[in-house]
């Protein structure tokens, strides 16, 4: 069933970046697959990895991880069960890189260093927003489009007036920029710079090789930068230790996993954010 006015194969691509992002961006989840990095762990030794989910978190989350695709339970015996990545889930690790280029670059800074795991949760928190994924699509092919246009595209068999709570926020997280009331909506420098992460979503929830995300009909084609508007990221959140190594491709970002858990986090002074700001 289309969820927007746009072509079918646009809608389909929309849909599919929305579901991949909608599997990650839960809390937990990004930590857990990368706790699994590596050889296959039995839950007692990935529930040792992420020691602070409480009692009972880990076992829901380690199921819908399974039913998403990404991590398969392989039973050798009754008694010796292990969790590891599928080959889907394996091959939507490098998106993380690009996620935490973007932060570093749009994220506004912190008074403390953040670790590369809390700009990515921050990151997905902002792409998670009610038709953002649509939205930013519509944007970034062309260009400049009234609010009226948007509620056309995104939302054609909803009130028109139902387009501007989410343009609204997108508009406080940074991600969309627009000169007032009645007047046309634009990418941000942030929006825009979304490219990379949004096309290489594309390529992998299509089942291609992220290297495609280059040749992505709308997110290949950067445009030229407008000025920047950069927000704070959220508070932090407790972090695991170390962890094993990332596979990453060729064309992301020289890092390594334990870079997402760099600089332990401490309680560091809570930013003063603004209204409709990332929050969790």
């Amino acid at each position: 069933m289309a969820i927007t006015a746009l072509p079918p194969d646009t809608d389909a691509d929309i849909a599919r970046v929305t579901e991949a992002l909608a599997m990650i961006t839960p809390r937990w989840n990004v930590r857990i697959l990368l706790a699994l990095s590596g050889t296959p762990l039995r839950y007692s030794e990935l529930a040792v990895k992420v020691s602070w989910l409480q009692n009972g978190q880990l076992h829901p989350k380690l199921k819908a991880l399974c039913d998403a695709g990404l991590v398969e339970r392989t039973e050798h015996t009754a008694r010796n069960v292990t969790y590891g990545h599928t080959e889907r889930g394996s091959a939507l690790l490098p998106v993380l890189p690009m996620i935490v280029t973007w932060a570093e670059e749009h994220l506004e800074t912190a008074d403390l260093p953040l670790p590369a795991i809390e700009q990515i949760e921050d990151s997905l928190t902002l792409l998670t927003r009610r038709h953002a994924a649509a939205i930013l699509w519509v944007l970034k092919s062309r260009e400049e489009v009234s609010g009226r246009a948007l509620a056309r595209i995104v939302m054609p068999s909803s009130d028109g007036t139902n387009i501007y709570p989410p343009l609204r926020q997108l508009v406080a997280d940074g991600l969309v920029d627009t000169d007032g009331i009645g007047m046309p909506y634009r990418l941000s420098a942030a929006g825009d710079g979304l490219g990379p992460v949004l096309g290489a979503l594309s390529a992998w929830s299509a089942g291609q090789p992220l290297n495609q995300a280059a040749q992505h009909p709308v997110w290949g084609h950067p445009q030229a930068k407008p000025a920047p508007r950069p927000w704070v990221s959220s508070q932090s959140r407790p972090t695991p230790a170390t962890l094993p190594s990332v596979r990453t491709m060729g064309t992301s970002p020289a890092w390594h996993n334990r870079d997402l858990f760099s600089h332990a986090t401490t309680a560091r002074p809570k930013a003063a954010l603004p209204a409709g700001g990332p929050r969790r």
